[in-house]
């Protein structure tokens, strides 16, 4: 009797340890599966982007400010709309010098606009801006952008730039231009400022600072190929007022800034 019972009790737990053995070894060739399936993909998605279609390696910037300025009768000067702006060029990059149909544009998008850190003073505005404008202050409010934007492309000789529009080569880049308005406004300067230029300059002698304007952006930047296959690059943006040998406060700021933006493919 008592060796039944013992027999039946070994026969039970030796089932339950078959049973959990049997549970862990099909999780763990579950869990192969799964791991060796993500590595293919990885894999894959990197084997995609090892040859960088697509990438951002200049972005080029003109800072400078402006203001409406009247003169009183005791000769002083009142400043009003007192605004600095920054015009913006992003060169796209194709990374080759033959042209096919997954290298050229179809169509480039900017979206997801955010102020990551806006400015103390002012209202940032962020628009596209006429490449033939570039470096001068003018602006259409026609061209604001509010959180997207989309370029169209072509490959004719020559085209009207009043309108967002890119050479399917990439020969021309995306041209912004980032407007902080109103940082000052009816702000009457001293008897003793004789002489005023519409640069940055201003901005010293209406006393702002640059940590109260400074202000970094960010956006994705989407490319479609004449393949239909989709292109995303993040981008951040720092407005430069100041390099290591000059600031706005000298009048007009000229930066080139050397980036290494890569666009990712998009997985469909």
């Amino acid at each position: 009797m008592k060796k039944n019972l013992l027999l039946t009790i070994v026969c039970i737990i030796f089932s339950i340890l078959l049973v959990v053995l049997l549970v862990i070894t099909f999780k763990t060739a579950k869990s192969n599966f799964d791991c060796s399936s993500c590595v293919k993909q990885m894999s894959k998605l990197q084997e995609e982007n090892s040859n960088t279609i697509f990438s951002i390696n200049n972005i080029t910037y003109f800072s400078s400010c402006g203001a409406d300025a009247t003169t009183n009768s005791n000769s002083s000067f009142t400043i009003s709309n007192l605004h600095q702006y920054t015009d913006i060029a992003i060169f796209i990059n194709q990374n080759s010098n033959e042209l096919t149909q997954k290298n050229t544009l179809k169509s480039v998008s900017l979206n997801n606009i955010s102020y990551i850190l806006p400015p103390n003073e002012g209202t940032p505005n962020l628009y596209y801006k006429n490449i033939n404008d570039f470096a001068k202050d003018k602006y259409s409010e026609d061209n604001l952008i509010n959180n997207s934007i989309t370029f169209s492309t072509t490959s004719e000789d020559s085209i009207d730039y009043s309108s967002p529009i890119l050479y399917n080569n990439c020969a021309n880049p995306i041209t912004l231009t980032y407007i902080n308005k109103n940082i000052q406004d009816k702000y009457t300067l001293s008897n003793n400022v004789k002489n005023i230029s519409n640069n940055g300059s201003l901005l010293k002698i209406c006393g702002i600072t640059l940590n109260s304007i400074s202000c970094k952006i960010g956006f994705n930047i989407q490319i479609t190929n004449n393949l239909d296959e989709v292109y995303d690059c993040p981008v951040i943006i720092t407005i430069p007022l100041s390099t290591e040998s000059s600031t706005i406060f000298n009048g007009n700021l000229i930066f080139k800034d050397s980036t290494n933006y890569n666009f990712i493919k998009e997985n469909k």
